[in-house]
């Protein structure tokens, strides 16, 4: 008899286990299945993903041949383009309400950053304003004040492996000028949303190939997005010179011809209230400049001409070291004019040109724009001076 009750409630154990079981994976795959919905729907908007999988758990979401659109005058098809995209959250803040996201890992990707004709940034634009909609469902037409969505956001880490990142940059030129770092590696961590008050760290590295030189880049340091305040650590190796000229070289009306050479850099940045502070090295190696008899032909302000007799004189490197200080909120302070200036002068002196030497370059460069636009009005050039 006493075997028999026990068998009994054995059995009965054994059912209301059994069915715990059941309704915690009936529980799970409802779950799973509002979770692969809910991201079909934030997804819809700002682009694709070939397939959706949430693990039966609910520890991992993974999204495959993703693509995000571009808003309109965006120079490539797409803002970013992941082979795989994986999401591990925080089951435990799930369920207190809150969103924790462990991991974010974009693997096989290419993104697009551009830089606007008035200097201002763009990543992932439309994923931005989605999110900001997200975050403020009220400023939305039609949208309810409560969109059961919690405001604060936290990613632990966000990383980026096997990819390329594609530089436009519309401050230079219109078609973008552009510049890609392959290879990559990146990682942001410490995303506090949508506050962004919090040091976030931020790790980038790659390879840049020109034309006849494939450098190293790396940038590192943090950055906290809300006040814009950072300090930052960025390197260049073996970058061939052509790539990056135009942040490096100037001509009248035109780049200076430059043939060949590599880059180094090193940049320590530090912002603090908007006022930079970054000292700076660049250093090139085996520059080549095309020799010219024309007199508007000038590099870093000194007349070309002499500038070739200087650098075979130097082998063809030269070391410069600048320092670009100054308030960023201040209309007169232009990074790449202060630059440029740091540049030449570092150049000159460099060169061992004297600031006198510098003055007789420009004049004979504008000299040379005088005759230029005598020629052109049908009169003879002004006699040379001794």
């Amino acid at each position: 008899m006493a075997t028999s009750i026990r068998n009994r409630v054995l059995l009965i154990a054994a059912i209301v286990v059994a069915l715990i079981v059941l309704a915690a994976l009936g529980t799970l795959y409802v779950l799973q299945r509002e979770a692969k919905a809910a991201i079909e729907r934030t997804l819809a908007p700002i682009g694709t993903a070939s397939s959706i999988h949430v693990a039966w758990n609910l520890s991992s979401v993974e999204l495959t041949d993703l693509s995000l659109k571009p808003p309109r005058d965006w120079p490539t098809a797409d803002t970013l383009h992941a082979g795989r995209l994986t999401i591990v959250p925080d089951l435990r803040a799930l369920l207190a309400h809150r969103v924790h996201i462990r991991e974010l890992v974009v693997r096989d990707f290419t993104m697009t950053v551009l830089r606007r004709a008035d200097g201002s940034i763009q990543i992932l634009p439309n994923l931005r304003d989605e999110m900001q909609k997200a975050a403020n469902p009220a400023s939305s037409p039609g949208a309810a004040s409560d969109s059961g969505v919690p405001g604060e956001k936290v990613i632990d880490h966000i990383g980026f492996e096997n990819g390329a990142f594609d530089f436009y940059d519309r401050t230079v030129s219109n078609p973008p000028w552009r510049v890609t770092v392959t290879h990559a590696q990146a990682s942001v961590d410490n995303v506090h949303l949508p506050a962004l008050d919090e040091p976030t760290r931020v790790s980038v590295a790659g390879d840049v190939s020109g034309p006849a030189h494939t450098g190293h880049v790396s940038f590192d340091g943090w950055i906290r997005i809300a006040s814009k305040d950072s300090q930052t650590h960025t390197v260049l190796r073996g970058v061939d010179v052509r790539t990056v000229d135009p942040y490096l070289l100037k001509k009248a009306g035109a780049k200076a011809n430059v043939t060949g050479g590599t880059v180094d850099l090193d940049l320590t940045a530090s912002v603090r209230s908007y006022h930079i502070h970054a000292p700076g090295t660049i250093t090139l190696h085996d520059l080549q400049l095309a020799e010219s008899d024309d007199p508007l032909d000038s590099f870093l302000s000194i007349p070309t001409r002499a500038a070739v007799a200087a650098l075979k004189s130097h082998k063809g490197n030269i070391t410069l070291h600048f320092v670009l200080d100054g308030n960023l909120h201040d209309p007169k302070f232009k990074l790449n004019e202060n630059l440029l200036t740091e540049l030449r002068a570092g150049f000159a002196q460099a060169l061992g040109v004297s600031a006198e030497g510098v003055a007789k370059g420009a004049g004979q460069t504008a000299k040379g724009l005088a005759d230029a636009l005598r020629g052109l009005l049908g009169q003879p050039a002004a006699p040379a001076s001794p």
